[in-house]
């Protein structure tokens, strides 16, 4: 009896023990204000206000950590190189994540956000897939903002809608600790982001 209890004791802590961790990102472009560019950062989408740099998942808070040049050039890769990878393993996240339909009192669908404690979501403007994924039901192209690392919302090229919300955006990105962009992109499918306005003019 005493070793039957055991067991159903131990097993459980058996199974925890044998999960395998969640394996971190090595390949990530984080978008971040322009004033924070190193060496290795490109401009996002043509963008003037905001880059892409080169940054790792880490398991510690904030969960991302920018590459240093030194560390970078330990990678032996190119930054084209990088890129690469990194919009490939944000089509990977990506296809895990589901994004969160806003409808209005008619049942129409507005805009949809991708939010989390991630500090990766930000880094899913690069991936291939995006606008592919919604743009059906939200018609056409897109329009993408991401004020700071944990969200990304994608508008219908739709100016008014995206000013209804320009004040809370602003808010956003001056308040977050780890803002990303203030710019607005351009989502067209089989197209790289491209910059088309701010909300911080």
């Amino acid at each position: 009896m005493r070793r039957s209890l055991l067991c159903l004791v131990l097993l459980p802590l058996l199974v925890v023990a044998q999960t395998p961790s969640k394996k971190l990102d090595s390949y990530v472009l984080m978008p971040e204000p322009s004033a924070l560019k190193n060496v290795n950062s490109r401009a996002l989408g043509g963008g003037q206000k905001t880059v892409l740099s080169p940054a790792r998942e880490v398991a510690e808070a904030p969960g991302v950590k920018l590459y240093t040049p030194e560390e970078f050039a330990k990678l032996g890769i190119s930054v084209d190189t990088f890129t690469e990878r990194a919009k490939a393993a944000a089509d990977a996240r990506l296809a895990s994540l589901s994004p969160d339909f806003i409808k209005d009192e008619s049942g129409k669908t507005r805009y949809a956000v991708y939010r989390g404690d991630s500090s990766l979501i930000a880094s899913l403007i690069v991936a291939p897939s995006l606008g592919k994924l919604v743009s059906k039901l939200l018609g056409g192209d897109l329009w993408a903002v991401l004020p700071d690392r944990h969200s990304l919302y994608l508008f219908p090229a739709n100016p008014e809608l995206v000013a209804e919300f320009g004040d809370d955006l602003q808010q956003r990105y001056n308040t977050d600790p780890y803002a990303a962009s203030c710019e607005i992109f351009l989502i067209k499918q089989g197209e790289a982001p491209r910059a088309i306005a701010s909300f911080n003019d």
